[in-house]
């Protein structure tokens, strides 16, 4: 994407189609420059998600010079989830890019990805994608959202402290972190680290388990009455 950057412009999220899951791989190759080959969605996976799970799938749009182009994008799948025993890997939990894995039925929206342009970060995008997410789990009355946040600040501390030592310290508001500071102020929490989970060497390949439950979630019983 070459286009010059405007401070004026306006984002607008909607749900992903056909027609941009091609801009969609090339804008994952730039915001995770990363993962490995398998880690990353191609056309083909995308295409997949929207046959699996179309109201999950989530893309911001910028207009910049009479036309819009992609920005920023978010996907999801309905799933099931122990917190009693959190370990697993993002391969695991995407089935290899596939969402194979996705549950019709499943309980909580997990977010596979989070991804903003370079040149379109500071603009309240993610803020625009973490809030489709928001209104999709409540629409669905689902118990809330989840996520493996990646920590790509963790490299310039790693000499200071361990991974733990640095999530703390992000939580307590001692530090700031790229990708965590951002999801706290939305209202996730940090639940666990997630080890060897996503190909990351700025954080020994870790993550942390996020979570953000959904205020407004109704039992099955109620659910059923309420409607």
């Amino acid at each position: 994407m070459s286009t010059m950057l405007s401070h004026d412009f306006q984002v607008r999220v909607v749900n992903t189609t056909r027609k941009h899951v091609h801009d969609l791989e090339a804008l994952q190759r730039l915001c995770y420059p990363t993962l490995t080959e398998i880690e990353i969605f191609t056309a083909e996976k995308y295409l997949n998600h929207l046959r699996l799970f179309p109201q999950g799938q989530f893309i911001a749009l910028a207009e910049v010079n009479g036309r819009e182009i992609p920005v920023g994008s978010t996907t999801t799948f309905r799933t099931d989830f122990d917190f009693n025993h959190i370990e697993h890997t993002f391969q695991e939990a995407i089935a290899n890019g596939w969402l194979s894995n996705d549950d019709p039925q499943g309980e909580w929206l997990y977010g596979v990805d989070m991804m903003v342009h370079p040149k379109f970060r500071g603009h309240g995008v993610a803020g625009k994608l973490y809030k489709a997410r928001r209104d999709l789990a409540m629409k669905l009355n689902m118990r809330g959202e989840m996520a493996g946040g990646m920590l790509p600040g963790y490299d310039q501390h790693r000499k200071q402290m361990t991974i733990e030592q640095y999530v703390k310290a992000i939580v307590a508001g001692k530090l700031k972190g790229p990708t965590i500071s951002a999801q706290l102020k939305y209202g996730f929490k940090v639940r666990g680290i997630l080890y060897n989970h996503i190909t990351d060497p700025r954080s020994d390949n870790a993550a942390t388990l996020i979570v953000r439950e959904n205020p407004h979630y109704q039992s099955g019983d109620d659910f059923v009455r309420a409607g």
